[in-house]
């Protein structure tokens, strides 16, 4: 059921139990917070074995690669202002995340930009400052 409270709060409850209530300064969540991609206090993980370009469904995730030697590819005109993607390399070998046509993708390390090297158990992250720019930052990462 709602609840209004008289100082302008509103109360949520199921089977009532307080789930929600907002306040003056924000609001008070009792429970999982979930959206399209699940919990939004964890990363949804996507599998991955082969070479792909990374796509939007993959936005906000992280990417577990575990076969060496196979290419991601960052797209241009995909991913919003403000979507993060992690990758993890975990296999023995090296991965490419490759610079796709129409990206820059900036090494936050030094500024430069083109195709990465992940190391073997490396992890990096990428941010998207515009769709078609990309910083890229993390460990294993040259």
């Amino acid at each position: 059921g709602i609840k209004a409270i008289g100082n302008g709060a509103v109360e949520l409850y199921h089977n009532n139990s307080k789930k929600f209530e907002t306040e003056s300064d924000g609001v008070t969540v009792t429970g999982t917070v979930s959206d399209s991609i699940g919990n939004v206090r964890r990363l949804g993980q996507v599998s991955a074995t082969s070479s792909f370009t990374i796509a939007s469904d993959h936005a906000d995730k992280f990417i577990r690669q575990t076969t060496s030697g196979r290419t991601m590819t960052v797209p241009a005109n995909v991913f919003g202002i403000g979507s993060m993607i992690t990758i993890v390399n975990r296999s023995s070998g090296t991965q490419t995340i490759a610079q796709g046509s129409g990206v820059t993708m900036y090494n936050s390390a030094d500024g430069s930009t083109g195709d990465r090297t992940l190391a073997a158990n490396g992890m990096c992250t990428l941010l998207f400052t515009a769709s078609n720019e990309v910083y890229i930052s993390g460990a294993g990462l040259s």
